[in-house]
């Protein structure tokens, strides 16, 4: 392994689509890490799905090998990172295991929200911030303006920007020189006691848990027996290395190094990502800080398919956290979909992108039930309670009060779109707190508004009046009071718990309304009326219908007496009634699905 001295450890941060992955691709083939003809783009974004929607979900680890100018060789480890606010924590967690930041902004939009968001958060560790301006090589790229903003908006020297086209390979090799001399080395003992961070894992099928981990002091080795400090579990260390594209066999990991080990470790639950790994003969005194508790903000409850499916769901539940530690979950049931769980997640995508990744790694079929946010509810005994689960909502005549969580939004747009982008503030129940222009053409505006507008179709709205141009951002600030109701959805009179949802009272009958209208036209039709209705209690504010098939009983009666028509028009007419009082509603799983898109969908 390379001596501390010759080793960088660095992330790149940024807004979304600001050229992160594109940077990593360029270095990676500079590195010659890749042959050519192998070489494909978002080379480290490795899941389909990320490929797919061009975005990067996980944070993923690289060693890059560099010969500088000096004539020594260094070890350079990049972690890639997400640029989307629903993965921030993962952002988090690749900062920490670094020494310095590449923060890249795009010479054609210049500082967005997520680029302060994510600088501030390397600030907090510490990090040496070296501002690079990507995509010089567009046409519409204002390289003048962009560094006035770094100096502006981020209070970074423009001077200290480096120029680089990740797209071209521009400006690479200064790039590279940059890193080596910019960013410091790790600081830390070869000889010490071992001490690294888990800063994420991985399920291998054959090899149980790998663990990635950077190593801040010590050094470890093939046979070492290691202790995780979170539950003095054991192991020996059957193999280990670096990442290079690919798992590669390392002799050890001294102090500053990334990478990965391998232990047998078969149960899931006793690798926790943010805890420190240590000898288990020569124990370091006191375990590295960690990560601070994930706060999810959304929560859904996820159900199999074919109730059968539970254990298989669970063990995939398990697996899924190991690699994605801001996911939470816990048992669940319902009446209408049987035994589940409740999970907890940073976000919308956050929801989506777990949904989808539980179809394609682990091919488990599962519905999502709306998502909901966690509100607090006073009861008139004076006690508090959380509630996240319409289930667990008390009777209106017991609860004092309700509080909800509320956000503060940050949205840096073009000031064309203000007026646009206020109307929707204002529908969403949002309070301006603040407006300031940036500079001629872009505008900041801070709204204080309730999370759970933002749930639905918040960012894709903001996305579409703006062309795609304004940037948002957001921080939970807190708990207000609010007017809180229950809304049921009932299906020929008998309530279905899976579609319950707390609503504010202002917005409950259009959301009623709107179910309503979508359940209509995914319930296939009987031979009897089947009402949908919304209710809060016993108030119903909402009913759609779907009306009856009609079975044509007087097809075979041609020509007769009309009294033996209406015999048989009659005997039908009492078989519906009777029908009616016995039949069941069967909702097919694509109703669920279908309440849970927004209009445009």
């Amino acid at each position: 392994m390379a001596q501390t001295q010759y080793i960088r450890n660095f992330c790149i941060i940024a807004h979304i689509d600001h050229g992160k992955s594109t940077l990593a691709d360029r270095l990676i083939q500079k590195a010659r890490l890749v042959e050519d003809r192998n070489f494909q783009d978002q080379i480290l974004d490795n899941m389909d799905i990320e490929r797919e929607r061009g975005i990067t979900i996980k944070s993923q680890a690289v060693t890059l090998p560099y010969m500088a100018l000096d004539g020594h060789e260094y070890e350079l480890n990049l972690v890639d990172t997400p640029g989307h606010v629903d993965f921030s924590y993962e952002v988090s967690r690749a900062i920490s295991s670094c020494e310095g930041a590449l923060l890249l902004v795009d010479a054609t939009q210049g500082v967005q929200a997520q680029t302060l968001s994510n600088m501030y958060l390397a600030l907090e560790h510490n990090l040496e911030i070296v501002p690079v301006i990507n995509k010089i090589d567009m046409p519409a790229a204002d390289i003048e303006e962009t560094k006035r903003q770094i100096e502006k908006d981020l209070g970074l020297d423009p001077r200290g920007a480096l120029l680089v086209s990740a797209r071209q390979g521009t400006g690479v090799d200064e790039l590279f020189e940059a890193i080596v001399k910019r960013f410091p080395p790790p600081a830390g003992q070869v000889d010490a006691p071992l001490r690294a961070l888990i800063f994420d894992c991985h399920y291998d099928p054959y090899r149980g848990v790998v663990v990635h981990l950077r190593v801040f002091d010590g050094c470890v080795k093939r046979g070492m027996k290691i202790c995780f400090m979170s539950n003095n579990s054991s192991y020996e260390v059957e193999a280990l290395g670096v990442f290079k594209l690919a798992l590669i066999e390392a002799a050890e990991l001294s102090a500053g190094s990334v990478g990965y080990i391998i232990a047998g470790v078969k149960t899931v639950a006793d690798v926790r990502v943010g805890d420190t790994v240590t000898g288990a003969d020569r124990p370091c005194e006191k375990r590295l800080p960690g990560f601070r508790e994930v706060k999810p903000v959304v929560f859904s409850s996820i159900y199999p398919m074919d109730s059968n499916d539970y254990e298989e769901l669970r063990v995939s539940m398990e697996k899924l956290t190991l690699n994605d530690a801001s996911l939470i979950y816990e048992k669940d049931s319902s009446a209408a979909l049987g035994f589940g769980f409740r999970c907890g997640f940073l976000g919308l995508l956050h929801l989506e992108v777990i949904q989808e990744r539980l179809e394609r790694e682990f091919g488990q079929s599962v519905i999502f039930t709306a998502p909901s946010v966690k509100y607090k509810v006073k009861l008139r005994n004076g006690e508090e309670i959380d509630v996240d689960n319409p289930g667990d909502y008390p009777d209106e005549g017991r609860i004092e009060g309700a509080e909800e969580p509320y956000i503060r939004a940050s949205v840096i747009s073009p000031a064309a779109y203000l007026g646009n982008i206020m109307n929707l503030c204002m529908e969403k129940r949002g309070v301006q707190t603040n407006m300031s222009y940036l500079d001629e053409k872009r505008v900041e505006l801070v709204y204080d508004m309730p999370l759970a507008e933002v749930l639905f179709d918040f960012y894709d709205r903001l996305k579409s009046i703006s062309r795609g141009y304004a940037s948002f951002d957001y921080d939970i600030t807190g708990y207000k009071a609010t007017e809180l109701a229950k809304l049921d959805i009932l299906l020929n009179g008998k309530a279905v718990d899976a579609l319950s949802c707390l609503v504010f009272k202002g917005n409950a009958q259009g959301r009623a309304r709107f179910i309503c209208e979508r359940l209509r036209d995914e319930i296939p039709r009987q031979q009897f009326k089947i009402p949908i209705q919304g209710a809060i209690g016993s108030q119903i504010i909402a009913r759609e219908t779907v009306n009856a098939l009609r079975k044509d009983v007087l097809a075979k009666c041609y020509g007769g007496d009309i009294t033996r028509k209406r015999k048989l028009l009659e005997k039908q007419k009492e078989g519906k009634k009777r029908m009616k009082t016995v039949g069941d509603v069967e909702l097919p799983q694509r109703a669920f699905l279908a309440v849970l898109k927004s209009k445009e969908e």
